[in-house]
């Protein structure tokens, strides 16, 4: 893989499916709060599976100085199954709906593998589409996303979630997610999608033992082929549990911060995190010390 691009533009900018101009300003970190419309989440357990509950998470988080909001309605836990598309919209639609009302209201991603409820999502007020597929599972999705000319974020998983903790390997985990993450822009870009508003994610937990998430934090500077955008997303991950010697999800959002920081230090440029406050200050002190 021999890429020679220039680094990735300081400011992305779009206009959504409603006229709206959009954009996000890469001179600090960035920090999108999840918000989960699932009654199975790892993190939450369904804390915010019905509008009203969804819609009060979002408002915390805008309250704490969120930058985007990420919408999920498909559990993608390990051992999960997909969720038909029908009930995945049925999830998002109010709580979007919603959210696009409001003026204040951030950049909304949402976060699915399915041009369906992507194409539906953006019409409604979305303006950033979160594949963990990176467009492998729906065909349809990166052209979808090409014609609405909205930003994508591509993962990586090694295989799906259904089975991908089972005994995931790798000859060298940072060589393999970095050649990953360039075939899928490729992929990408190939289809329409403008090279400035790829935005890549190495996919921690996602087909990863704890020692793979920790070499990928550790080397995040060398895991992403040049010229594209950057997310960290190890928010509430099992491995973190494991390091605090077995603390629940809810009881790793400290953790987290501190893990975020590094990735920051390292160059993320988006967090992706359940609880906003802790990684956003975690976030200006990572810059603070990055600008030093």
């Amino acid at each position: 893989m021999t890429d020679l691009s220039p680094p990735a533009e300081r400011l992305m900018t779009w206009v959504d499916h409603h006229g709206r101009p959009r954009s996000l300003a890469f001179d600090r970190p960035l920090v999108m709060g999840i918000v989960n419309i699932t009654p199975d989440s790892f993190s939450d357990g369904g804390q915010y599976f019905t509008p009203s509950a969804a819609l009060a998470r979002a408002q915390k988080h805008m309250d704490e100085g969120a930058d985007l909001l990420d919408l999920g309605g498909e559990t993608t836990r390990p051992g999960s199954l997909p969720t038909p598309a029908d009930e995945e919209w049925r999830r998002l639609e109010p709580v979007l709906l919603a959210l696009a009302q409001n003026p204040q209201t951030p950049p909304i991603s949402v976060d699915t593998n399915k041009a369906e409820v992507a194409e539906k999502a953006l019409r409604a007020g979305a303006s950033i589409i979160n594949d963990i597929w990176a467009g492998r599972n729906d065909p349809q999705l990166l052209p979808v996303v090409a014609k609405f000319g909205v930003p994508v974020i591509l993962m990586h998983m090694l295989g799906d979630p259904r089975t991908m903790q089972e005994a995931p390997h790798y000859d060298d985990v940072v060589r393999d997610v970095r050649r990953f993450l360039w075939d899928r822009a490729q992929v990408a870009m190939a289809a329409g999608v403008d090279r400035s508003r790829i935005i890549l994610d190495p996919g921690l937990g996602f087909g990863k033992l704890a020692e793979h998430n920790l070499k990928i934090l550790k080397n995040f500077d060398k895991v992403f082929p040049v010229g594209f955008h950057t997310l960290m997303a190890l928010s509430r991950k099992a491995f973190l549990g494991t390091i605090l010697g077995g603390a629940p999800p809810d009881q790793r959002d400290l953790a987290t911060a501190t893990a975020n920081s590094i990735a920051i230090l390292k160059g993320a440029e988006i967090i992706r995190v359940h609880a906003v406050k802790p990684s956003k200050e975690a976030a200006l002190v990572a810059q603070a010390i990055r600008a030093a």
